[in-house]
């Protein structure tokens, strides 16, 4: 089974961008704050935020760091 993963911040821009574009398309996904959840983090080696991962059976097929449509749509065509 395919999922999507995002790491966000709350005051965090491009993040709330994401979101939107996610929601817009009716993509489900899950969202974790790395300040947060610091063990999730470092599992998923995330640097910076936004980082949308798709997982399959727990494995990252790909990854999309920052607000880029055009490989958050080839991400979204995945799932």
């Amino acid at each position: 089974m395919k999922r999507i993963i995002k790491f966000e911040k709350d005051d965090c821009s491009p993040c709330n961008m994401v979101s939107e574009y996610l929601d817009r398309k009716g993509i489900v996904y899950e969202t974790i704050n790395p300040f947060n959840e610091p063990e999730l983090a470092m599992q998923f080696r995330v640097r910076s935020v936004p980082t949308v991962i798709l997982l399959e059976k727990e494995e990252e097929v790909s990854r999309v760091i920052g607000f880029k449509p055009e490989e958050l749509l080839a991400l979204s065509a995945a799932v």
